[in-house]
């Protein structure tokens, strides 16, 4: 069984920015692609916001974040993290990480296997 934990948010005014880190157990980190994904308050869904591949060769991002949002892996330390900067007010939301059952990822919920609990990021007006 992985374990994912999430660390690194918070409450940050309009336009700062907060780094997510997200640390797994496990000896195949390294083999498989990582994304993260959030839910905001109200909405049923978590959505899309960034995936890496196993080496970090293939980055998608959500339009929403694009050039904001920066997501990155340390494979020997079995962490991925996810650089936020010039935050919004709509980038509110519990964030998600999740180990993609392959190693290219995909943005769908359904491609990811294993999750975390998430941490909460608030972005005040």
């Amino acid at each position: 069984q992985v374990q994912l934990v999430e660390s690194g948010g918070g409450l940050v005014q309009a336009g700062g920015s907060l780094r997510l880190s997200c640390g797994s157990s496990g000896r195949t980190f390294g083999d498989y692609a990582m994304g993260w994904f959030r839910q905001a308050p109200g909405k049923e869904e978590r959505e899309f916001v960034t995936s890496i591949n196993w080496n970090g060769s293939i980055i998608r991002y959500a339009d929403s974040v694009k050039g904001r949002f920066t997501i990155s892996r340390d494979n020997a330390k079995n962490t991925v993290f996810l650089q936020m900067n010039s935050l919004k007010p709509e980038d509110t939301a519990v964030y998600y990480c999740a180990r993609a059952r392959s190693s290219s990822g995909a943005r769908t919920f359904y491609d990811y296997l294993y999750w975390g609990r998430g941490t909460q990021v608030t972005v005040s007006s």
